[in-house]
């Protein structure tokens, strides 16, 4: 008996999954629009709580200037406008390894531990929840890519700064910038 047509195309198919060569069709992608103030927002997942706390924060030149600064539970993501956010999250099976770094500004990562099983954006200063969804709990690896910076103006609530925020299962917190903004 001679194998047809169909039987050679879904062993095609199982081989291009088992490469890898789908697995962005399982990426959830989610948008966010708030507001927020003091340049920046918080990903977080126990509502800040520990890092949030009255001196609890250290700002470490290093990440401040990297514009994402890490502590226990949460990532304070810096922005360039004062007060409108805009931007997506999108959640991967795996870290991505090609990065198309002429189309963003500013590309920083690290390191989230997702003990609660919920991660979520918390805006500035009043920590009010802006985006929440619930994942495995474990640690998880975090890219934030920043466009638009140059539009900013610390002076105005408007920018057209935007940002994408990837998030994958990870074993490592590790902070890292791989592109960094110069612009002021």
């Amino acid at each position: 008996m001679k194998p047809n047509r169909f039987f050679y195309t879904l062993i095609v198919i199982a081989i291009f999954q088992s490469c890898g060569l789908y697995k962005n069709k399982n990426t959830m992608k989610y948008k966010f629009d708030f507001q927020t103030q003091y340049s920046g927002f918080y990903l977080t997942s126990d509502n800040g709580k520990i890092a949030l706390t009255p001196g609890a924060l250290e700002w470490p030149k290093e990440e401040s200037e990297g514009r994402l600064i890490q502590a226990k539970n949460t990532l304070i993501v810096k922005t360039g406008s004062y007060g409108h956010i805009r931007g997506e999250m999108a959640f991967l099976n795996m870290k991505r390894e090609e990065i198309d770094y002429d189309k963003y500004d500013h590309i920083v990562e690290a390191g989230l531990d997702v003990h609660t099983g919920e991660i979520q954006i918390l805006d500035c200063p009043n920590s009010h929840v802006e985006f929440k969804k619930r994942i495995k709990p474990g640690i998880y690896g975090v890219r934030v890519y920043s466009s638009g910076l140059k539009t900013s103006d610390f002076s105005e609530q408007e920018g057209d700064d935007r940002y994408l925020i990837e998030i994958w299962p990870d074993s490592t917190t590790k902070w890292n910038v791989l592109k960094q903004y110069s612009g002021y």
